[in-house]
C-alpha cells in the first residue's frame, strides 16, 4: 500500500484532572524528521515519543504538538475578594461624587468579570502519577493520533498510486507503438537513401549494392533501440510492483523515473523517425507527471 507524506491526525484523553490533546501533522520531506512541541517539563519523554513516530512513519516531516488544559470537571470556582471590594468601592465613589443612586444586587455582582475565578485543582493529579503511568499515557495518546494520521496518508496514497498506475498504462501503450515502429525506421531510411542516390545518379558511376547494404547495416546498428525498449518494459514492471507493495516507494520511484528518462533520451538521440521522436516526447511528459506524484509518496 502506498502512503502519501501529507496527513493530519489528532486525539485527546483525560489524565490527572487534565485534558491532554495530541496533534500530528506531516508534510513532504526527503527523510523522516520529527519535531515535538510539548510542555517544558515533559521533554524527558521526547526520545521515546520520537522513536514511536519513526516506527510508524518512514519519510516526511512530522510535527507533534501536545498540549494540556484543565478539565472542566476538575476546575472549581473561587471568589475573588479583592475584585469584589474594588467593585463596591467604585460603586460608592459613583454615589458620593456624582450623586448616582442605586445598589449592586448579588446576582449583578457575581456576574461582573473577575469576581468568580477558576481554581485549578488538577496539578496534584498530574504530580501524583508515576513516570511509567505518565509515559504510558503519552504513548497511548500519540498512538491514537498517529493511527488517524496514517489513515489519512493511506487514503491520499491510494489516489496517488491509482493516478500513477494509469500513467504507467499510458507509457506501456506508447512503448508498444515504439516497438512496432522501430523496424520501420530502418526501412524508411533505406527507401529515402535509395531515392536520394537515384536522384543524384547521372549515369557516370555505377550503383554499388554492396556499399549500399553496408550503409543500411551501419544505420540499423546505430539506431537500434531494442535494449532501451527492453529496459523500459522492465522499469514499468518495477514501478507497478512498488505501487502495489507495502514498502515505502517514493524514493525508489524517483530513481526509476530518472532511469526511464535516461532510456527515453537515448531513444530520442538514436532515432530520427518523426513518429518515434514524438512518442519519446509523450513518454517524457508522462514521466514528469509521475515524478511529481512520486515526490508526494512516502
Amino acid at each position: 500500500m502506498s502512503f502519501s507524506m501529507t496527513g493530519y491526525g489528532q486525539s485527546s484523553l483525560q489524565f490527572g484532572g487534565y485534558k491532554i490533546t495530541f496533534e500530528v501533522k506531516s508534510v513532504n520531506n526527503r527523510y523522516c524528521e520529527v519535531v515535538l512541541r510539548m510542555p517544558r517539563g515533559w521533554t524527558v519523554y521526547e526520545d521515546m515519543l520520537r522513536r514511536k513516530v519513526q516506527q510508524r512513519v518512514k519519510r516526511g516531516r512530522v510535527d507533534v504538538i501536545i498540549n494540556r488544559e484543565i478539565a472542566e470537571e476538575a476546575a472549581a470556582t473561587a471568589l475573588n475578594r479583592s475584585a469584589v471590594r474594588s467593585y463596591l468601592e467604585a460603586a460608592e465613589a459613583l454615589r458620593s461624587e456624582f450623586g448616582i443612586s442605586g445598589e449592586l444586587s448579588l446576582p449583578e455582582l457575581l456576574s461582573l468579570p473577575g469576581v468568580m475565578e477558576l481554581k485549578e485543582e488538577a496539578a496534584d493529579g498530574l504530580s501524583a502519577a508515576t513516570p511509567d503511568e505518565f509515559s504510558d499515557m503519552l504513548e497511548q495518546g500519540l498512538e491514537e493520533s498517529l493511527a488517524s494520521l496514517l489513515e489519512m496518508r493511506a487514503r491520499e496514497g491510494q489516489y496517488l498510486a491509482a493516478d500513477m498506475l494509469r500513467r504507467i498504462d499510458r507509457l506501456q501503450e506508447l512503448h508498444r507503438g515504439m516497438v512496432k515502429l522501430a523496424p520501420e525506421a530502418v526501412l524508411e531510411y533505406r527507401e529515402k537513401l535509395r531515392q536520394r542516390l537515384s536522384g543524384l545518379s547521372d549515369g557516370t558511376f555505377p550503383f554499388d549494392e554492396h556499399k549500399f547494404g553496408m550503409e543500411i547495416a551501419i544505420f540499423a546498428d546505430r539506431c537500434n533501440i531494442d535494449e532501451e525498449l527492453t529496459r523500459l518494459q522492465s522499469h514499468f514492471g518495477q514501478c507497478r510492483a512498488l505501487l502495489q507493495g507495502r514498502e515505502p516507494a517514493g524514493r525508489k520511484l524517483d530513481f526509476l523515473v530518472q532511469e526511464m528518462n535516461r532510456e527515453t533520451n537515448t531513444i530520442g538521440m538514436k532515432c530520427s523517425h518523426l513518429t518515434l521522436v514524438n512518442l519519446t516526447l509523450e513518454i517524457k511528459a508522462e514521466l514528469e507527471k509521475i515524478r511529481e506524484q512520486a515526490a508526494n509518496l512516502e
